[in-house]
Parts: C-alpha cells; structure tokens; sequence
C-alpha cells in the first residue's frame, strides 16, 4: 500500500508548523512519517561569515529539492530513509543524520514546498497557512533570536533583503496549488479539523 502524503506550506511564521503537529498530536505520531524541508538546506562549505550574510536561504536553489523529492518518494513506497540534519547556528548540515521509518502517512512540512513541481506530485493533499506579514515577522523574530542566535539587525536585514522578496516571488503564487487555504495557521481550529478528517479518509481509500 502506498503512503497517503500531505503537504503544509506557507511563509515564515506563518504557523505551518504548529499546523503540521496538530495533525501529527490528531493522527497519531505512530502514524505519520514527519519531514521537514529546512531539514534540506544545501551543505555549503562557507569561506567566511560575509559569504553566509549574503547567501539568500529563502531561494528555492538554497535547497536540495531532488533528494527531498527522493526520500517523500522512497516513504510513500515503504522504504526508510536518512534524513539530514541542519545546524541553522552553523550553517552546515551535521555528520549524523536522522532515520525515519515508513509509515501510513507521510507529512511534509516548508516554506517553498509548492514551488517545486516535484514536489507537488508527490503529495495528495497540499495544505497552505495564510497568515498576515507583520505577524509572521514577529514570529520569526522570536525564533531566530531564541533558537537560532541571531541578533535584531541581522535578522531584519535578512526580512528585508530575501525573505520578503522571496516570499512575494515564489511563496505567496505558490498557494495557488493549495487544496485547502487556512488563514491564522493553529488557531484555526475548524480547518485543523477538516484537514485531519481529510487525512482519515484518504487512509481509508488507500487501505481499500
């Protein structure tokens, strides 16, 4: 049997990933086969801190679209795969890497996950958070402050000079492919809902 894969897109802060863990907390954990796109962020081999500065993360060249391709596919066919691990403080992705079993369903979750046609033909079910700029700004002010060691201009600077761009290029056309908009991300509680019921019934079909 083939997995049942679902796709959550939208931009940064958006609240994608609080959207990905309901489904996850609904469905069952021992369900679900869990990747995540920033997990797949190119292994560049920096010469110096100017060169990571000016390097635009927000691009989808900045991600190695085809072996992310290869492993949602390798999942919906039953097969393990070793999915890489990404230091956002350095940069690189670490030696060790992270095995994730097959499991019924398969949820995908990252910014730029509908741009790449690849992609979008591996999933069955392709979900968008819409939430407002300012908000996402706040959010991703946090996280990269909190988790990532960045400091206020820096992480301003980089708002302004790839993520808002690249957002309006490719992130925001992109939820024209969407099968489901959800505005205000996990605090939209129906939507959470229909898509976990969607989720069961394509469990149900695929399991005949």
């Amino acid at each position: 049997m083939s997995a049942v894969t679902l796709g959550v897109a939208g931009g940064s802060g958006s609240g994608k990933t609080t959207v990905a863990r309901s489904v996850l907390q609904a469905v069952g954990a021992d369900r679900i086969a869990f990747l995540e796109m920033d997990a797949y962020y190119r292994d560049v081999e920096w010469r110096d801190r100017e060169q990571i500065r000016d390097y635009n993360f927000d691009h989808p060249d900045a991600l190695d679209t085809e072996l992310l391709a290869l492993h949602l596919s390798e999942l919906k066919h039953g097969r393990a795969v070793a999915v890489p691990i990404y230091d956002f403080v350095r940069h690189r992705r670490k030696a060790e890497t992270r095995r994730v079993e097959p499991q019924p369903v398969v949820l995908l979750e990252g910014i730029l996950l509908f741009v790449e046609p690849s992609l979008r033909s591996l999933l069955d079910f392709k979900v968008f958070v819409d939430t407002d700029a300012d908000l996402r700004l706040m959010r991703r002010l946090r996280r990269d402050i909190d988790e990532r060691g960045r400091d206020l201009n820096d992480v301003l600077r980089q708002y302004l000079s790839t993520v808002r761009p690249m957002h309006q290029e490719f992130v925001e056309p992109s939820k024209r492919f969407a099968d489901l908009i959800v505005p205000e991300g996990g605090e939209n509680r129906v939507a959470l809902d229909m898509i976990v019921a969607r989720v069961e019934q394509l469990l149900q079909l695929a399991e005949g």
